[in-house]
């Protein structure tokens, strides 16, 4: 199995599991605020990997990427809580199908500050991954509303941080990665949980412990598909988050999707079919073309 394979399937796990996370984090806030939720998941984050950290005798936080670890951590914390809080706002599908336009942004971005190369196949998957996005959509026909706004900024934002974390990626560890946002983004949440503090239900920590868990499966199987593959080709498997999302959000809040979203979601699925086909092609071609012909 080559490293785009590899990657893509990490990011197919991540996209699942970043819709779990939403579910679970969207039940939670129903007791509690977004700022103490985004505290406690990041904490709770924290306390898993501890006994890796401590295996590692914190050689895990040594990086010659400090500084970029910081700015990662500041972006995250204002992503964070747009993200959260547009939960409450709109259905979980229409979040993940505004949050589609982020992986556009970050393949543009990929090749213009990374100098990734993007190929024809897949600059094809991400044209029909945005069309469905657009039929998701339908802009000037479906009103925007707070939640829209939040999610935008909040997808801007994720965009810069994908950046950052491919190029980090390149010399930290995923687990490396991972622990310092464990680390700094608790930090930085922890004064404003305080000011906003609401104590949580039994119910509610249960849910956070939950998107804890999702989360940090989400992020050590991101963080590990950047250093397999370019981020071009990564990007398009985010668009299964719609089919995930509308299986979540139909079954477990009773938020019936339209015909236009699925339209949208079978071109969103159809794209990362593309591209994940054509990797898979030119491995076999690679393959071949490396077998000795016999004299």
């Amino acid at each position: 199995m080559s490293n785009n394979i590899k990657a893509i399937l990490l990011a197919s796990i991540s996209s699942f599991c970043a819709v779990l996370m939403s579910v679970f984090l969207k039940i939670a806030q129903n007791d509690i605020n977004v700022f103490t939720v985004g505290f406690l998941r990041f904490f709770f984050g924290l306390l898993i990997i501890l006994p890796f950290i401590l295996q590692s005798k914190f050689k895990i936080y040594q990086t010659s990427n400090f500084k970029f670890h910081v700015i990662r951590s500041l972006i995250n914390v204002p992503m964070m809580i747009l993200g959260f809080a547009a939960l409450m706002y709109i259905p979980l599908e229409q979040i993940k199908a505004i949050g589609f336009l982020s992986p556009i942004l970050v393949v543009i971005l990929s090749v213009i500050i990374l100098k990734e190369r993007i190929y024809i196949i897949r600059i094809l998957a991400l044209i029909i991954g945005f069309i469905g996005v657009l039929i998701i959509l339908r802009p000037g026909i479906i009103e925007i509303n707070i939640g829209a706004y939040m999610v935008l900024g909040s997808g801007f934002l994720w965009s810069c941080i994908n950046i950052l974390t491919k190029f980090m990626s390149r010399v930290d560890s995923p687990m490396t990665i991972l622990t310092y946002q464990y680390t700094l983004v608790s930090i930085f949440t922890l004064p404003l949980a305080l000011f906003f503090w609401i104590t949580p239900t039994i119910h509610s920590i249960f849910y956070i412990l939950l998107s804890a868990i999702t989360g940090t499966i989400l992020h050590l199987c991101l963080n590990h598909s950047y250093r397999l593959a370019d981020l071009s080709i990564i990007q398009p498997v985010w668009f299964t988050q719609l089919i995930f999302a509308s299986i979540f959000g139909f079954s477990i809040f009773g938020e019936v999707p339209d015909g236009w979203t699925w339209a949208g979601g079978i071109l969103v699925f159809t794209s990362v079919l593309i591209i994940t086909y054509r990797e898979n092609y030119l491995k076999k071609d690679i393959a071949k073309k490396s077998i000795p012909l016999k004299s």
